[in-house]
């Protein structure tokens, strides 16, 4: 008894390693080699259990065996028509739990973009000149003549004006992403050149012709917060890419970046989701001739329903999950170190 467990517990711990890697995600949480192996230690825990059931009287040994069986070949088998319940769980789970996770990012982002935007604003406001080093070429000719360009969109078809919003920000926000792979400077950059664009417009707008900036304003507002808000997620994630690479802690470079880089996915795909909304508002209701009171308060409103999903929901922070697992793997690996002394 005790010769067979010697020789196949290393086995089974290394499996219920494999097992708790694909805890939330899958397998897609295995590399190739380790999908194999994942398979090939299965297959070898269903033989020990046809040994230890007849050759044994063991019900500890046993029940471990069988739960530990259970476990993987749920996870090999999982079913196909599981994709439902896979969305349900990013959306539900996984997106808000790794947004609090990594909230500091996101910070940082917000706090440099707010920062350029200020100093945007300061610089155009003494020298409008300040409009051509942020590519704002003739952007002062537009205020002056009064051109409310976003009208347009009503003019072109709100639908096509929708789509083709809903690509430029999702590619804006990818870029704000990929940026983030120079060591995280290129997303401090991209967030601060970004900034201080916007600054710099209501500034032109606000000393040239303040109606027009009110108007402009008034276009904003309602699609404004949540594709800020994503622009500022997604240059967080680039930076959590970064990061990860200057300091990736206790982990290998490669697994830091493995690590953070799901994460900072599941971070963009939820920025694009947002964006969705973000260009539909931005085609249809923007440039209606609602009140401005309208746009108000569908910019607030849905800020607030997006923020409350970020902090609100999700149950437990990935965090504190991980140390229920670190608990819960100790306790298994207690029981098969009392088996083999029984």
């Amino acid at each position: 008894m005790n010769r067979f467990l010697d020789q196949h517990k290393d086995n089974w711990r290394r499996l219920e390693d494999l097992l708790d890697m694909t805890s939330g995600v899958g397998l897609r949480g295995l590399s190739r080699m380790e999908v194999r192996e994942l398979g090939e230690l299965y297959r070898r825990a269903a033989a020990d259990l046809a040994i230890a059931r007849a050759e044994t009287r063991d019900p500890k040994l046993i029940n471990y065996l069988n739960s530990l069986v259970i476990r993987a070949h749920g996870q090999i088998y999982r079913a196909d028509g599981q994709g439902v319940k896979l969305i349900w769980r990013f959306f539900a789970e996984e997106l808000p739990q790794t947004f609090r996770k990594n909230w500091r990012y996101m910070a940082v982002a917000f706090a440099v973009f707010f920062g350029f935007g200020v100093f945007g604003f300061a610089a155009t406001w003494v020298n409008t000149d300040f409009t051509h080093f942020v590519a704002l070429s003739g952007i002062t000719t537009e205020i002056q003549a009064n051109n409310h360009w976003w009208e347009d969109l009503n003019n072109q078809g709100n639908q096509i004006g929708a789509s083709f919003i809903m690509s430029n920000n999702i590619l804006v926000t990818i870029r704000a992403f990929a940026m983030g792979s120079l060591l995280g400077v290129g997303a401090f950059y991209d967030l601060a050149f970004e900034g201080a664009r916007l600054g710099s417009v209501f500034a032109a707008c606000y000393k040239l012709n303040p109606p027009f900036g009110n108007a402009l304003a008034s276009f904003v507002v309602g699609h404004g917060v949540i594709e800020l808000s994503c622009i500022f997620f997604c240059g967080g994630a680039g930076m959590m890419i970064g990061y990860a690479i200057i300091n990736p802690g206790d982990l290998t470079r490669a697994q830091a970046l493995k690590k953070k880089g799901m994460e900072a996915a599941r971070i963009v795909v939820g920025c694009a989701c947002f964006l969705v909304v973000a260009g539909t508002i931005e085609g249809f209701l923007s440039p209606s001739p609602l009140p401005a009171w309208i746009k108000i308060a569908t910019g607030v409103g849905t800020g607030i329903a997006m923020y409350s999903y970020l902090f609100f929901t999700g149950g437990v922070v990935p965090a504190l999950a991980s140390k229920d697992d670190e608990s819960r793997g100790s306790h298994r690996a207690f029981t098969v170190a009392a088996a083999s002394t029984e």
